[in-house]
C-alpha cells in the first residue's frame, strides 16, 4: 500500500513539474520580442546587397553568408545583452544565458527564409542575379512580417500594425533602392 502511495505522490510531482514547464513556455511565448526578427531581416537584406562579388559557387556562398552572418550577429547581441548592464551587477547564471540566447534567436531565424530562397532558386529557373533579388524580396517581406507580428503581440491596433508594416516596407524599399543604385 505504501508503494502505491509513493508512486501516486511521485506521479503528482511529475505532473506538477510538467505543468510548470508548460506554463513557463507559454509565458516566454507571451513575452516574445520580435524586434530581433525585424533586425535580422534587415541584416539579411543588407547581406544580399553586399554579396555582389561571390566566388565559384555563388548560391552556396550566399546561403552560408546569410546564415553565418545571422549567427555572428546573434552571438554579438547575446554577448551585449549578457555583459552590457548585467556584468556590473553580477555574473550571469545558466538560466540568464539561455534566456538571452532565446530572446535574440529571431535574428538567426530571420536569415533562414532568404537563405532558403537562394537555395531553391535553381528550381524556379532563376540565375544568380534572380536568386539575389528573390532573397532580397523575401528578406523585406520577413522584415514587414516580423514587425507586424511584434505590433500584434504588443496589442497594437490595426491602424498601428498598418503603420509599422508601412514603415518597414519603406525601409525595405530603401534597401532595395541601394541595390539598384549600387548595381547599375
Amino acid at each position: 500500500m505504501r508503494t502505491g502511495t509513493r508512486a501516486k505522490t511521485k506521479t503528482a510531482r511529475s505532473e506538477r513539474r510538467v505543468e510548470r514547464r508548460a506554463e513557463r513556455r507559454a509565458e516566454r511565448r507571451a513575452q516574445a520580442d520580435y524586434t530581433g526578427g525585424v533586425y535580422g531581416s534587415m541584416l539579411a537584406a543588407s547581406v544580399v546587397i553586399g554579396a555582389g562579388s561571390l566566388g565559384s559557387f555563388p548560391r552556396a556562398e550566399l546561403v552560408l553568408l546569410l546564415l553565418l552572418t545571422g549567427v555572428v550577429f546573434w552571438i554579438a547581441h547575446v554577448h551585449a545583452q549578457l555583459f552590457g548592464a548585467r556584468l556590473a551587477q553580477q555574473a550571469p547564471d545558466r538560466r540568464v544565458v539561455l534566456r538571452a540566447c532565446r530572446e535574440e534567436w529571431p535574428i538567426v531565424k530571420a536569415a533562414v527564409p532568404p537563405a532558403a530562397a537562394v537555395a531553391v532558386s535553381p528550381l524556379l529557373g532563376l540565375d544568380v542575379r534572380g536568386a539575389l533579388w528573390l532573397a532580397l524580396s523575401v528578406a523585406v517581406a520577413g522584415q514587414v512580417g516580423w514587425s507586424v507580428a511584434a505590433a500584434r503581440r504588443a496589442g497594437a491596433s490595426a491602424r498601428l500594425m498598418a503603420v509599422t508594416a508601412t514603415v518597414n516596407l519603406l525601409l525595405g524599399l530603401l534597401i532595395i533602392s541601394f541595390k539598384i543604385v549600387l548595381t547599375h
